[in-house]
This record gives C-alpha cells, structure tokens and sequence, in this order.
C-alpha cells in the first residue's frame, strides 16, 4: 500500500499535526546542536507556504508520563523561531485549543512535551482523541518515533486523513 506525502494533502485553511523529532541536546536550557529540528524546517516551511498551519508533537527526554519542568519543549522555541524564521506559539495540551485558535496565519504551534502525558507511551486512544480534536490533518515527520506505538504516532494517524512529511520521505 502506498502511503500519501504531504503533495497529497490539501493544507489550506487547515491546521497540520505534525509529529516532529526535536529531542535536541540542551545545556543550561540553550540547544547545543539544532540538526534534528533544522531537519523538519522543510515540512513546516511547505506546509505554512500552502497555508496551512503546523501544530507541532514531540517528545523530549524520557519523563514518564509526570511533568518535569528541565523537560519542558518550551526552551526549544527561540532555536525553532530561528530555524523556521516565524513566531513559534507555545501550549501545553490543556491550553492548546485556545492558542491555536488565536495563532496567526503563517505561525507555528508548538505543543508541550507528549511525554507528561501518561497515555503517550500506551497509545492510549483517549489520548490520541484530544490530540485529533485540535487538527484537521495528521503528518508524521518524526522518522526516529515512526516504529513507536505511541498516542501521538499510531493512534493519531488512524483519526485523521494522514501523510508522511518531508524528512520521512528522504
């Protein structure tokens, strides 16, 4: 079966959940070696040039389903704003509906860490809903997390019409 890629989407006016592999190296809370998220610089920059807008999964570290502030993707905004060259909108799930709601057309979203959430690592499907209720497409471009049975990577992709990103077809 082939699977889509984002040529087969229609974007406009839609908001893309895009599962992304940013867990970057971090000292004192400054990225030390930016590559992962540069590398899914091609999949957000496509998808905000056909109007659509990236909401961003990801995981960071290893929290177990708990909330660990050194955790937090929240540092990570100044060093994707400079990779994607647009304001980087950052919310945990709980506020996310309202900061997408309010996010700027050409902007980016970035949800908090997938890993505080206890369902993540289950595939809980509850879980996966609440991710499918804030979008409208579903675009996997974490190759590294793509073999993980997790809410954010399988589950997700059954609920909504869903594409591989740029970096999963290299």
């Amino acid at each position: 079966m082939a699977w889509k890629t984002l040529d087969d989407m229609e974007l406009a006016g839609k908001r893309v959940l895009t599962r992304v592999d940013i867990n970057v190296p971090v000292d004192g809370g400054v990225v030390t070696d930016a590559t992962r998220i540069e590398r899914v610089a091609p999949t957000v920059q496509d998808i905000l040039s056909r109007g659509g807008t990236p909401i961003l999964l990801a995981h960071f570290g290893r929290p177990k389903g708990k909330i660990v502030p050194e955790m937090s993707l929240k540092m990570l905004v100044p060093a994707l704003e400079a990779a994607f060259g647009t304001k980087v909108n950052f919310a945990t799930l709980d506020e996310a509906e309202a900061v997408i709601a309010a996010c700027a057309e050409g902007q980016v979203v970035l949800l908090e860490n997938t890993r505080f959430e206890p369902g993540e690592e289950k595939n809980d499907a509850d879980l996966a809903k609440r991710y499918a209720a804030l979008g409208d497409v579903y675009c996997n471009d974490a190759f590294s997390a793509a073999h993980r049975a997790h809410a954010s990577t399988a589950a997700l992709a059954h609920l909504l019409p869903s594409c591989a990103g740029r970096l999963m077809q290299a």
